[in-house]
């Protein structure tokens, strides 16, 4: 697969609930010109669930450096944090 610049992205966030995850994945989109079109967010039992749908075509970086960026981010708050393209998204949870 090419690492075409971003477009659309699936971003799951999951994990332990703590102050300041939101914070910390939306301050890393922003500062990268990347737009939330969608967040859909759930705690059940202490555990954050959030999905969100994200676009930029202003990003200067790689689909695979802004993945990796965030499952950095994501070891540092303990929470697991994956970014798939929309296209790859939309394939695996087809019926």
């Amino acid at each position: 697969m090419s690492d075409k610049p971003l477009r659309k992205s699936i971003i799951t966030v999951l994990g332990k609930d703590a102050v300041g995850i939101i914070a910390k994945v939306c301050t890393y989109l922003a500062s990268n010109n990347i737009n939330i079109l969608d967040i859909n967010q759930t705690i059940t039992g202490g555990y954050l669930n959030m999905m969100m749908v994200v676009e930029s075509q202003e990003i200067t970086k790689s689909f695979g450096e802004m993945s990796t960026e965030l499952e950095q981010i994501g070891e540092e708050i303990g929470c697991k944090i994956q970014a798939q393209r929309e296209e790859i998204f939309e394939m695996m949870h087809r019926i």
